[in-house]
């Protein structure tokens, strides 16, 4: 059975979607995905082993100059890629007017999606051959595990998703010698950042944990802020700049991750490595980390530096890992 997910965006969603992946290979043997994605993430449906072909689409790149002669050139060469098999199903996971309109209407097969009380953008539906009913108070794991059930008609599992990720890196990722944790810093949102002075706390309070501190960041005034972070901390390490594969890697070897709520978050959930997400503003009950080792701390007041330095120091102790010394 070969089937075509449209899950383009972004990086939470993209992996949200794979748990599925791993529900349908267990129901269907044999089946096969293929996976239309934008191209800033068209490394990570690959990570799955179920999935045959990664079809990169850049929607975001293209609208800034739709009708010009080079994106033009390379819409075509997507509509005859996506158009290029006969697919037993097409599964539109985004729910979006425009996923479903500029991709999933293209595709060549029984296309389904989210009906109109379930889909994001409940006009999404128009371009579906069958719409599917979709509880929305469960998490976004859960709903496109439901997606994916009734639209290859198997029962949804009862367990826990499984991403079925973190056995490709634990195959290539050699731990090192010394043990570290992983702070993802850089957020979206400023109101989803922990402000740089909750940050420093934290690296004061970790110096006599005998844990060093990895830093990685995406664009220059990340950089700026890690460097900042980790001046005059030798326990800190800035990180080079980093492809997603690579930062997996070393996420992959962590021995536990602080983040806020950001991609990479979700990233680290997917590769089961304990991680604590600090929340404010943003709700953790349907977006949240999913999977093994996942803890929050929630601002009660929903302001990020609300969160102190010790909460977050504390939950690390509760974690027992075997290299910390509580200070």
């Amino acid at each position: 059975m070969q089937v075509l997910i449209v899950k383009t965006s972004s990086m939470g969603d993209v992996l949200h979607t794979l748990p599925a992946l791993t529900d349908a290979c267990d129901a269907i043997p044999g089946i096969r995905f293929d996976w239309v994605v934008e191209e800033g993430f068209a490394q990570i449906p690959g990570w799955h082993t179920s999935v045959n072909r990664v079809i990169p689409v850049a929607i975001r790149r293209w609208r800034k100059a739709w009708f010009s002669s080079a994106v033009t050139e390379e819409r075509h060469a997507f509509h005859k890629q996506i158009q290029s098999v006969q697919y037993d199903a097409v599964i539109d996971a985004q729910g979006l007017l425009k996923s479903a309109a500029l991709v999933t209407r293209l595709a060549r097969g029984p296309r389904h999606g989210m009906d109109w009380r379930s889909a994001r953008e409940p006009l999404a539906c128009l371009f579906y051959q069958h719409r599917h009913t979709i509880a929305r108070q469960q998490h976004a794991v859960e709903r496109t595990r439901e997606l994916f059930a009734k639209s290859l008609n198997y029962e949804k599992p009862h367990h826990q998703g499984d991403y079925a990720i973190a056995q490709h890196f634990q195959t290539q990722t050699v731990r090192d010698t010394e043990q570290y944790i992983v702070c993802l810093h850089a957020t979206t949102r400023d109101d989803k950042h922990w402000p740089e002075l909750r940050w420093l706390e934290f690296i004061q309070l970790m110096r006599g944990t005998g844990c060093k501190i990895k830093l990685p960041w995406g664009a220059e005034h990340e950089r700026l802020r890690a460097e900042k972070l980790a001046q005059g901390n030798p326990h800190v390490e800035v990180l080079p700049k980093l492809s997603l594969e690579e930062v997996a890697k070393v996420l992959a070897g962590a021995c536990a991750v602080v983040s806020v709520d950001t991609g990479l978050s979700h990233l680290t959930a997917a590769l089961d490595r304990p991680n604590i997400t600090l929340f404010g503003p943003t709700d953790p009950a349907l977006i949240g980390g999913y999977g093994k080792n996942q803890h929050q701390i929630i601002s009660k007041t929903r302001e990020m530096a609300d969160i102190s330095a010790s909460q977050v120091l504390r939950t690390l102790w509760e974690l027992h890992l075997p290299f910390f010394v509580k200070p």
